[in-house]
């Protein structure tokens, strides 16, 4: 069964379950301890931090999170804080209106749901104003381990390079990565495929001749050794 047919309601077979592994394992070995860079004290801010750390880098976010809970330190506070404050602490992340609503909503909605505590469930954490699948599955498996695979832009390219799955739509590239992998495993998989999307498989101009994979990579457009270009 080739997985170009597979959908995620398809059994992956045998052998597709066996690359999934070898290329999770030569991950594992790059990076044997990984997490998010995000700093949080609790899982309500971890989840404010994805929310802004979208169209940006962690590094960026990490700067001005600090700020924003002091000045806000809880939910209720922030739910109640004024936006305008708010968009000159965050403004550095980019899209700042939009990011200032989320987060006031996203803290509105924890007070008025959840008495001020991020649920630890992906459906309750969907339900949450600004909070999409890849949020909730960050938060998931970085703040209480909880079995999750987030997809953003990097786990989408690399798993689509590697043959792990030709679907485009981020959930569905979810529901193949959750096929592939027992669930045991889950919770390592996105961090280990973002920083490799981040250090070796980058979208422009990926460093094939380096690549720890080159030889599970079925991608046809692999870059050349930077000898060979001149």
């Amino acid at each position: 069964m080739a997985h170009q047919h597979r959908g995620e309601k398809t059994e992956p077979s045998v052998e597709e379950r066996r690359n999934a592994r070898v290329i999770l394992d030569r991950l594992r070995k790059r990076y044997p301890l990984i997490g998010t860079a995000l700093r949080y004290d609790e899982p309500w801010q971890l989840l404010v931090a994805t929310v802004l750390s979208a169209q940006t880098t962690d590094e960026n976010v990490n700067r001005v999170t600090p700020e924003l809970f002091r000045r806000w330190p809880t939910p209720g506070d922030l739910a109640e804080a004024d936006p305008e404050a708010v968009e000159a602490v965050v403004y550095s992340t980019g899209y700042y209106r939009q990011k200032t609503r989320s987060i006031i909503a996203l803290a509105g909605d924890l007070v008025d749901r959840y008495g001020g505590e991020a649920p630890a469930d992906l459906e309750a954490m969907t339900s949450l104003r600004g909070v999409g699948r890849k949020t909730a599955s960050v938060v998931l498996a970085e703040a209480w381990g909880i079995p999750a695979i987030a997809v953003d832009t990097h786990v989408k390219r690399v798993a689509g390079r590697l043959g792990l799955t030709t679907e485009t739509d981020p959930v569905k590239i979810e529901f193949a990565l959750r096929a592939l992998y027992p669930e045991t495993e889950w919770t390592g998989v996105s961090m280990r495929f973002i920083q490799f999307g981040r250090d070796v498989c980058d979208a422009r101009r990926p460093l094939c001749w380096e690549c720890p994979l080159e030889d599970r990579c079925p991608y046809p457009h692999k870059t050349p050794p930077p000898e060979l270009e001149r």
